[in-house]
C-alpha cells in the first residue's frame, strides 16, 4: 500500500497513521493464535493507563477479529490490565509526583489538562473517573491526578473497573456475537475506521478541555 495515498476527504500529508494502523492491524491479527499475544495486550493496557500514549483498543480489536470466540477473554485481559495500570498511575501521582512531574508534563499531558482534572476532582471524582474510563478522554491524566489530589483509591478502582470493562466488553461483545460480519466490515472500511479512531482521540482531548 502506498503510504502517500490520500484517504477520501483527508488532508494530503496527514495520512500516514491510518496506513500504519492498517499494518498494525494485519500484524496483530496474525498474532491472535500465537503465544504471547494476550500478554502483549495486557502490557499495553497497563502502560496506556499510566504512561503510554497509544490506547489498547486497536490491539484488542485486531485480536478479537482474528479469534472472535476469544473476544470476551481478550476484553477481560484488557480491562484487568487497564485497571492495574490505573493503580500504577495513582501510585505515581501519590508517591512520586515530584520526581515524575517533569516527565509527564508536558510530554504525556499538558499542565492545563492536569489542572482541569484537579478542578473536576473537587466535584464528583467517581463520575469524572468513570467518564474518562469509558470515553476517549485521556484516562492516564485522571489516574495520575487522582494520586496527586488524593482521590479515594477505592473510588478510582471501582470507577476504573466499571468504565474500562464497559468500554472493552462493548467492542469485544459485538465481535463475539457477529464475528464474521464485523471482520468483513472492518477489513472493507479499515481506512475510514482508522480515521474515526484518530477523530475520537482528538475529541477526547477537546472533551477534557471543555468538560465541566
Amino acid at each position: 500500500m502506498d503510504d502517500q495515498a490520500t484517504a477520501p476527504g483527508a488532508t494530503p500529508g496527514l495520512v500516514r497513521r491510518p496506513h500504519w494502523l492498517r499494518r498494525l492491524y494485519d500484524w496483530t491479527v496474525r498474532w491472535a493464535h500465537r503465544p504471547g499475544s494476550t500478554w502483549a495486550l495486557f502490557g499495553i493496557a497497563v502502560a496506556e493507563s499510566s504512561v503510554f500514549p497509544v490506547p489498547p483498543d486497536v490491539l484488542l480489536l485486531a485480536l478479537s477479529v482474528g479469534a472472535p470466540k476469544r473476544a470476551l477473554w481478550f476484553a477481560a485481559v484488557c480491562a484487568a490490565g487497564s485497571v492495574l495500570g490505573g493503580m500504577l498511575g495513582y501510585a505515581i501521582g501519590y508517591g512520586a509526583w515530584e520526581v515524575a512531574r517533569g516527565f509527564f508534563i508536558p510530554h504525556i499531558f499538558s499542565q492545563e489538562a492536569f489542572d482541569h482534572v484537579g478542578r473536576l476532582y473537587q466535584g464528583n471524582a467517581f463520575l469524572a473517573i468513570l467518564t474518562a474510563a469509558f470515553t476517549p478522554i485521556p484516562y492516564k491524566v485522571f489516574t495520575v491526578a487522582a494520586g496527586v489530589f488524593h482521590v479515594s483509591f477505592p473510588a478510582l478502582v471501582a470507577a476504573s473497573a466499571l468504565g474500562r470493562s464497559a468500554r472493552f466488553f462493548l467492542v469485544a461483545g459485538a465481535i463475539y456475537l457477529f464475528g464474521a460480519q464485523v471482520k468483513s466490515l472492518i477489513e472493507k472500511y479499515f481506512d475510514w475506521f482508522a480515521w474515526a479512531l484518530l477523530a475520537l482521540g482528538v475529541g477526547g482531548f477537546l472533551a477534557l478541555k471543555y468538560l465541566r
